[in-house]
């Protein structure tokens, strides 16, 4: 039809525009909540007031174990994955090689989060403990995981797409949770882990056209 690659061409920028925009928001309140947040709030302190002391229970020793899974390990090993995935199908599919690729730059984008932000924030944690607090970097790893194996199914696998997303979420939450029983962080150093993420990785994929999802991965034809 004469008029659908007009409204292809113009649904893609339009699409990328609000997902930047979207992401620009995230990080603002991103930075808010940094700033807020910086000597504490009430919820903090009230939260951490409640679980003292819990880290030093068999509660405590599962969620030192849950959270050292659930931690910078994962984006290394996806990230890992991917320059593999990357190098093998260069020369047999270019494509779909340079598609990785930009999904590992976003992979890469997001871990960032934590990196840059915790020595501008330079916020304490709740007790002694190496390192600044906000955002949370285990939260900020999963979370920026989680992100790219989603934009990764939506790309290669759409059918895994909601498993996916369950999936990271639950991680995410989970891994949140075991962060704050230790009292290695506070709650909103794990709300402002996923907010960065999110809102990072957003930019990134609007800036790297990496939307709008086609309705098959690239390199598989349709069926004549």
């Amino acid at each position: 039809m004469p008029g659908q690659p007009t409204t292809t061409s113009t649904a893609a920028p339009t699409a990328r525009r609000r997902l930047a925009g979207a992401g620009v928001a995230l990080l603002v309140g991103f930075v808010t909540l940094g700033l807020v947040a910086r000597n504490g709030t009430d919820a903090d302190t009230a939260l951490s007031d409640r679980l003292h002391g819990l880290w030093r229970t068999p509660v405590g020793d599962v969620a030192w174990i849950v959270s050292a899974v659930l931690g910078p390990i994962l984006p290394a090993i996806l990230g890992l994955a991917l320059v593999m995935a990357a190098v093998r199908r260069r020369r047999t599919d270019p494509q779909r090689a340079a598609l990785v690729v930009r999904i590992l730059v976003v992979l890469g984008v997001c871990r960032l989060v934590s990196a840059v932000a915790k020595p501008l924030f330079a916020r304490d944690r709740p007790r002694e403990f190496p390192d600044w607090a906000y955002p949370s970097g285990h939260v900020t790893s999963v979370a920026a995981t989680g992100f790219a194996a989603w934009l990764l199914a939506a790309w290669l696998a759409p059918h895994l797409r909601r498993t996916v997303a369950v999936a990271a979420v639950l991680a995410t939450v989970t891994c949140a949770a075991c962060r704050v029983v230790l009292d290695v962080h506070w709650l909103t150093d794990t709300a402002g882990a996923v907010a960065g993420v999110t809102g990072a990785g957003l930019v990134a994929v609007a800036a790297l056209r990496l939307t709008p999802v086609p309705p098959r991965p690239p390199g598989v034809e349709s069926a004549p």
